[in-house]
């Protein structure tokens, strides 16, 4: 159960980061709201991973997973250019994440 509270985590976290830029520094009420209820939701997520998770490895694989999935989607939305450099990194974060997953043994 807890690698699915921390999916959900993940999800919460790139609708932050997404949301933080859609808010014009929190000018924008509604971008601000999601935003808002994004962090809070991120973070109520990854606190229900983290009973059975270490904390080493769930706030690296939230923040790592997040960052990705924020590039993607910033890619998407937000029309910016993936670069070979983004893609290094990438692939160095998920070879990160497997690595946790299978030192946590679960």
């Amino acid at each position: 159960m807890a690698w699915i509270y921390l999916s959900i985590a993940i999800i919460f976290e790139i609708g932050f980061a997404l949301g933080t830029n859609a808010t014009n520094g929190f000018t924008r009420l509604w971008p601000s709201v999601f935003t808002l209820v994004s962090a809070a939701g991120g973070i109520f997520f990854l606190s229900l991973a983290l009973r059975t998770l270490d904390v080493g490895v769930g706030y690296t694989v939230w923040t790592g997973i997040g960052s990705i999935g924020t590039v993607l989607l910033g890619a998407l939305i937000f029309k910016e250019r993936i670069t070979p450099a983004k893609l290094g990194s990438f692939a160095a974060i998920i070879g990160g994440v497997v690595l946790l997953r299978l030192a946590a043994g679960v």
